[in-house]
C-alpha cells in the first residue's frame, strides 16, 4: 500500500467498504515509518499500539454499521505546535520537553478524530515554529524526501516529509508566516493556507499568534486537501475570530477546476529578489494558465517595501509572550539562539510598536482590494530558491540568503486565502512551487484554480524514496 499514490478520498472509502481495515491502512504506516524515518526524522513521537487500538476501533463501529466520517481509518501525523491527546507538545523545544501527554485535543484534532482519522504519532517542528527550516536541537533536523541532504522546509516540515515519503496520507499544519507554503513547495506537495478563521483554533488555550497563524492540513493534492477541511472547517464558539461555515462543498468545487478570466503575475512583489531557476519553472507554470484560458498580466510591485519588519514585531511579541516565564531561568540558554536574540529584542518594543504592526497589515490588505478590482487571483513564486540544504539558508543565484522565503508572509497579515502548487523541479530534481493568492475569503478561488493547474502540469510528484 503506498499512500503516495492513492487519494485519501478513495482510501477513506475503501476502509467504509470492508474492502480494506482502518487496522491495516495504520499498520502499512507504522511499517513505512519504521522503514523510512531513521533517514527522515519527520516523527518525534509515535504510538503504534494506541494507533492501532484506535483502528481497531473504527473497524468494529463500521462492523456494527455506523457512520464512522468521511475520513475513515485514515492514519494522520499531528504536528508537535498541535496538542494531540495522549502525546506531549513540546513545540520542538527544550523549555516545553517535560511536558506530560495531554488530555484533549486541539479543535483541529478533534474534528480530523470525529471524521475517522487515526492519530499515529506527532511530527518534527523547529522551536516554536520560528523558522523555514525544520530542525531543533532536541529532535535533530528533518530530511527532504527528495533529497535527503536538502531541508523539506518549515515550520510544518515534519508534516510535509511524513506525507512526501508516504508514511502517512495526511498530516496538521500551521501557518503563521508560510509554514504550510513553503515545506509544500520544498516537498512537491499541493499546499493550502485557508483564510484566518476558516479552521478554528478554539479551547482553553488563546491563539499562540493570534492574528497571523492559521490551522490546515497537509496533503498531496489539492482535493485530498479541500476533501479534508470540509470536515474540518466551520465556526467555534471559543474562537473569536471563526468563520460561519461555508455553504458550498470544498472538495464538491475542486472537482470542477476553474481558472479565474484575469490573474496578476508579481515574479517579485516589487521588492524580492528571486533565483533565475525558480522563476523559469514558475514561468512555464504561468504560461499554463494562459493556456487554461486565463489572462495574465505582470504586476510588479504588489507591496511597496518587505513587511518583514512589521510581521517579525508581531511574531516575536507572540514568542515573548510564550517564553516569558522562563527569561532569567537557567533553562533560557537552552533555547535556540537567534530565536533567544529576537524574544530578547522584542521585550524591549513599546506596545504601540505592535500597534503599528497592526495598522501594517491593514495597509498591505488595502493594496490587495486595488489589485483584486483588476484581477481575481495574484499569483507569485512560493520560495525565491529551490530548497536549502539542510542547516543552511537558500541559494539565490549563487549567493546564500537568510530570508529566501520572502513570498509569503505577507499573506499571513492580509489574513488571505493562499496555495502553493508544485510547479515543477530544479536540474537537480528539486521541486519548486508556484503561489496562488486569493481575495479576502476567496477560499474556492484559489482552490479551484490550484485544481486547474494542478491537473494540466500533469507532474509525477512523487518522491523517489523506497523502504
Amino acid at each position: 500500500m503506498d499512500f503516495r499514490r492513492e487519494s485519501v478520498g478513495a482510501l477513506a472509502e475503501r476502509v467504509r467498504r470492508g474492502e480494506v481495515s482502518a487496522r491495516e491502512l495504520v499498520q502499512a504506516s507504522l511499517d513505512r515509518i519504521e522503514a523510512l524515518d531513521g533517514r527522515i526524522n519527520a516523527f518525534v513521537a509515535v504510538d503504534g499500539e494506541r494507533a492501532l487500538a484506535s483502528a481497531r476501533a473504527v473497524d468494529e463501529r463500521i462492523a456494527r454499521g455506523e457512520d464512522v466520517g468521511e475520513l475513515a481509518g485514515l492514519p494522520i501525523g499531528v504536528k508537535d505546535l498541535e496538542d494531540a491527546a495522549g502525546f506531549p507538545t513540546t513545540l520542538g523545544s527544550h523549555l516545553f520537553a517535560d511536558r506530560g501527554p495531554v488530555p484533549a485535543d486541539s479543535a483541529l484534532v478533534a474534528r480530523l478524530r470525529a471524521a475517522g482519522c487515526v492519530v499515529v504519532g506527532k511530527t518534527n517542528t523547529p522551536e516554536l515554529g520560528w523558522k523555514a527550516d525544520t530542525e531543533n536541537s532536541l529532535f535533530g533536523a528533518t530530511r527532504n524526501p527528495w533529497s535527503p541532504e536538502h531541508s523539506p522546509g518549515g515550520s510544518s516540515g515534519g508534516s510535509a516529509a511524513a506525507v512526501a515519503s508516504g508514511m502517512v496520507p495526511l498530516a496538521t499544519g500551521s501557518d503563521g508566516g508560510g509554514s504550510i507554503r513553503i515545506p509544500a513547495s520544498a516537498c512537491g506537495l499541493s499546499g493550502f493556507k485557508p483564510s484566518l478563521g476558516r479552521v478554528p483554533t478554539g479551547g482553553s488555550k488563546a491563539p499562540d499568534w493570534h492574528h497571523l497563524s492559521t490551522r490546515g492540513v497537509m496533503a498531496r493534492t489539492v482535493a485530498d486537501t479541500a476533501l479534508v477541511l470540509d470536515s474540518v472547517i466551520g465556526p467555534d464558539p471559543t474562537d473569536l475570530r471563526s468563520l460561519p461555515m461555508p455553504e458550498p462543498s470544498w472538495a464538491g468545487a475542486v472537482e470542477e477546476p476553474h481558472v479565474p478570466v484575469r490573474i496578476a503575475w508579481a515574479p517579485t512583489l516589487g521588492y524580492a529578489p528571486l533565483d533565475d531557476e525558480v522563476r523559469s519553472v514558475c514561468e512555464r507554470a504561468v504560461r499554463v494558465l494562459e493556456d487554461l484560458g486565463a489572462e495574465v498580466v505582470e504586476v510588479d510591485p504588489v507591496f511597496g517595501e518587505d513587511p518583514i519588519s512589521a510581521w517579525l514585531t508581531l511574531t516575536t511579541t507572540y514568542n515573548l509572550r510564550s517564553l516569558e516565564p522562563f527569561r532569567g531561568t537557567e533553562m533560557w540558554s537552552q533555547m535556540d539562539p537567534a530565536l533567544r536574540s529576537q524574544v530578547e529584542a522584542a521585550a524591549e518594543r513599546r506596545a504601540t510598536d505592535l500597534v503599528v504592526a497592526e495598522d501594517q497589515c491593514h495597509l498591505l490588505n488595502l493594496r490587495l482590494v486595488d489589485l483584486f478590482r483588476q484581477a481575481r487571483l495574484l499569483v507569485t513564486p512560493t520560495c525565491a530558491a529551490p530548497p536549502p540544504l539542510s542547516g543552511q539558508f537558500g541559494v539565490i543565484n549563487g549567493s546564500s540568503d537568510p530570508n529566501w522565503v520572502r513570498y509569503t508572509y505577507p499573506f499571513n497579515m492580509t489574513r488571505s486565502p493562499a496555495a502553493s502548487v508544485c510547479a515543477g523541479f530544479t536540474a537537480s530534481g528539486l521541486p519548486v512551487g508556484i503561489q496562488l493568492v486569493g481575495p479576502q475569503h476567496g477560499d474556492l478561488v484559489v482552490l479551484r484554480a490550484a485544481a486547474a493547474l494542478e491537473e494540466a502540469l500533469e507532474l509525477e510528484a512523487v518522491a523517489p524514496l523506497d523502504a
